[in-house]
């Protein structure tokens, strides 16, 4: 079986496995979305944030692109789609929290972290891209620039959510409705190998493992 047939029998299992379990599903599903949460993850494909999070077709707004990044925001003429997924979300689908989710062994952070110029030529967008997270990188070298770089890497990881939270402040419709207590900004760190997940505390500048919810307990 070629990996193509793999993915039409995976859908197939789905559509068979949804169908008994709601036959309507699809149906109510192609009238609209109404999802209550924004996911801003890695492009990674170890980390999908719809498995992860054990959710159903129209429960997440997911956008994934390298590194988990969020670009500030710069209403000029060019093509900006993570930006443009933003706006709709907040302004269209009125979302009530933007979660951005990294995880361990990113190859983008990794591969900003090395920066080896002999690989710019190969990857060019990848090395462009990763230069929105040059603030991490930096803090990262201030405090770790002696350590393996297995450990940096591990911090300049979250250090890159930190920058997306930062940046998704730089949107007026996001500061607005923070503001008003309308939407939530959250920050969410994947361990892949321990399969763990742990919450950004804005107010004390740490992650925590994730346990069962007693309630909210972000900050923005």
């Amino acid at each position: 079986m070629t990996p193509f047939d793999k993915f039409l029998s995976g859908f197939l299992g789905f559509q068979r496995a949804r169908l008994e379990d709601d036959p309507e599903s699809f149906a109510r599903l192609a009238l609209k979305q109404t999802p209550k949460c924004m996911v801003i993850a890695c492009c990674d494909s170890r980390v999908d944030p719809a498995i992860l999070a054990n959710a159903a077709p129209g429960e997440l707004f997911i956008v994934r692109n390298v590194a988990n990044l969020v670009p500030p925001c710069e209403p000029d003429s060019h093509h900006h789609g993570t930006s443009a997924a933003l706006e709709f979300a907040v302004n269209a689908l009125h979302v009530e929290y933007i979660i951005v989710m990294g995880h361990a062994g990113c190859g983008g952070v990794r591969a900003m972290l090395t920066n080896d110029p002999e690989l710019a030529p190969e990857h060019p967008f990848i090395h462009r891209w990763m230069n929105l997270a040059e603030s991490a990188r930096l803090r990262t070298l201030e405090f770790l620039g002696d350590q393996p770089l297995e450990r940096q890497t591990a911090y300049c990881e979250r250090e890159v959510i930190k920058v997306s939270l930062r940046n998704l402040m730089s949107f007026p419709c996001i500061t607005e409705r923070v503001a008003a207590g309308t939407l939530h900004l959250r920050g969410l760190y994947f361990d892949i190998a321990n399969a763990t997940l742990a919450l950004y505390h804005q107010d004390r500048d740490v992650f925590e493992p994730v346990s069962e919810p007693e309630g909210d307990s972000g900050e923005l």
